[in-house]
Formats: structure tokens, sequence, C-alpha cells
């Protein structure tokens, strides 16, 4: 399939119209395999240019080098680009994992400050808290996001990672636009409690990995080609025998693939696609292309509607996925279910 122009969704009830579809861009700066700094400005106007308006990003990501990368193109293009960044995981220098989650609000404040410099604008236009903080009562950390959308630095606040009642007591104390999890073929965790509360509450779902960071793209070499140390190498799904029972899960993908003449990731996308019908919201994928052509291959997949018979092909490989999504649940959300 060919790339199309992205149609718009809104972010939550009442809020702004972004395209269908976003950029992850974490892997310009780090984790999967070499990084890609030099390849950003050319597929982040690629992506502008297919309709993509929301590009996503952390101050964990290359520890803040991410956010660095993206000001530019973010300042060239302020009233196209939506900006979405994230504060709450703290990393020390030189470490791919991390192991403490802060969510107080001093952190909260300083946090913000530094992405805003970073990035060189004044306003973002949706800031998540990362992770939740087990020491800081969520109600606490939303309320000290919510005073920096009373001071203009915010405009839209987001969640990553909280079940269903967490997202609910958060959204009492500010309208909360977006939450973002890992939702794809593969993980369907959330499904549980945090996608039918966002649907009833009328608050956006970005699913992150929605390509099982490359698996579902049926693309990704063996364990044993990957870059020395890329983040996939750390985790259960990658390995071992759980690497083989996965690999083996993609013909029934790549099958209906081949009945549209697309690719196993289009397959991937356009079923995370139609879960916003299946389930009720707003559903926006952010995979991380690197590569101009990757993300007008991606982008593409909007355009792709899969019928009842593959829908329900397609049901049962989630639970037959061999390996936890990282070596470390606890920070999850799928952990306080």
């Amino acid at each position: 399939m060919h790339a199309s122009t992205l149609p718009v969704v809104p972010l939550g009830t009442g809020g702004p119209s972004v395209g269908a579809q976003g950029l992850g861009c974490m892997g310009f700066s780090e984790f999967y395999g070499p990084s890609a700094p030099a390849q950003a400005p050319e597929t982040l106007q690629a992506a502008l240019d297919a309709g993509v308006t929301m590009f996503d990003t952390a101050d964990l990501y290359g520890h803040g080098e991410n956010e660095v990368l993206l000001g530019p193109f973010i300042r060239a293009h302020r009233e196209q680009a939506f900006l979405a960044t994230k504060f709450g995981i703290v990393r020390q220098r030189g470490r791919q994992t991390w192991n403490q989650v802060r969510g107080d609000r001093a952190y909260v404040r300083q946090c913000v400050d530094a992405s805003l410099r970073r990035l060189g604008i004044d306003t973002i236009d949706l800031y998540y808290a990362h992770r939740r903080d087990p020491s800081v009562p969520l109600e606490e950390t939303v309320g000290a996001m919510a005073e920096l959308v009373q001071e203009g630095k915010v405009r839209h606040l987001g969640l990553c990672e909280v079940t269903g009642p967490e997202l609910r007591a958060a959204h009492a104390v500010h309208p909360i636009a977006a939450l973002q999890s890992e939702w794809s073929l593969f993980s369907r965790d959330v499904e549980t409690s945090a996608v039918p509360t966002a649907a009833e509450l009328g608050v956006a779902f970005v699913a992150y990995s929605p390509l099982g960071r490359g698996l579902l793209t049926g693309a990704l070499p063996g364990t044993s080609e990957l870059s020395p140390g890329d983040a996939r190498l750390t985790m259960p799904r990658f390995t071992g025998e759980d690497a083989r029972i996965n690999h083996a899960l993609l013909g029934t993908v790549r099958a209906i693939a081949e009945d549209h003449a697309a690719t196993p990731a289009q397959i991937a996308l356009a079923w995370i696609h139609q879960q916003s019908r299946v389930h009720g919201l707003t559903v926006l994928p952010i995979p991380g292309s690197r590569r101009p052509s990757r993300l007008r291959e991606n982008t593409a997949a909007t355009a792709l509607t899969l019928s009842a018979t593959e829908l329900s092909a397609l049901e049962p490989l989630a639970a037959q996925v061999s390996g936890t999504r990282y070596a470390d649940m606890s920070t999850t959300a799928t952990a306080r279910e």
C-alpha cells in the first residue's frame, strides 16, 4: 500500500484535532539499535507532509537530547506540530534502565521548565506523567500538573501506564486528554480497565509500541543480530524460546497482509486503528519510524480496513504471546491490575 494523507481525530472530548497517527521520536536518539539523529529532519518533514501532527518525546530519551533534537523542527512548524513530552522517570547517565519514578510537585515543576528550555518553546501541548510514583498520591501529581496548565506552560494533561481506576481518580482532579500505554496485537492488557474507562470519560488513547517494538513488522532480525546495547535484548519477548514462539505467531499477520498487498506492519496498525470503533474512543498509535519510507508505509495503514473474519483470525494472538513486555513490570499498569 502507498502513503496517504491522514484523517484527523479529536484528542479526547473537546480536545484539539490531530492527525490520526503520531510519530514516536525516541528511536532518533537511542534504545533500538544505532540512533539516527541525522535522519530526523527528513523523517519529521515527511511526517508533517503525510498529515502527522503529534510528535511524541520525553525527557528520558537521550537524557533530554531527544527534546533538543526536536526543538528546531517544532519551532519552525509551531502552528502545525503538536508536541507531547513526558516527565517522571529518573535515570542515571550511562544507563538504559531506571530505578526511580518521581511525581512530587517540586519534581514536576523542575522537569517542565527543563523541557521547555530544551525544546525552546513557551508551551507544551500535551504533558504526560511517564509513570506513576508509588510514594506520591496520583491526585497530588495531577494537581501539580494542573498548575502548569493554569500558568500557561502546558495546554493538556496526559498519563502513561495507569489503570482504569487510577485514570478516573486523576480525571476528577483535572481533565485528562490522553492516556498513553502499550497496546498492540501482541499486548492487550489495557483492555482490562484502562480502555473502557478512557472510553467512558472521553479520554483519547495513545498507543505506544503498536508494532511490538518491531516484532509485528515481520522484519526484525533475530536476537543474535540485534546491535549491542539494543534495549530489546533485555526484554523477554525477544530472547530465547519466547522469541521463537512469538515469531511463529506472525504467520497469521503475514497471510492477511498478503491478501491486502500490504505489509505485516500495516496490518498491525490497521488493527489498532479499528479498535477505535470497537471500543468507542479515539485511538492514536505512535509508531517510531526513523526513515521517511517507513513513515509513509505506516501512515498508509489508515486507509486499510480489516474484515470481521480477519479481525477474528487476529483475536487469539495476544493470548499466545510468550514473555512479558519488560523484564521488570513493576512500574506498569499491568502490575497494578
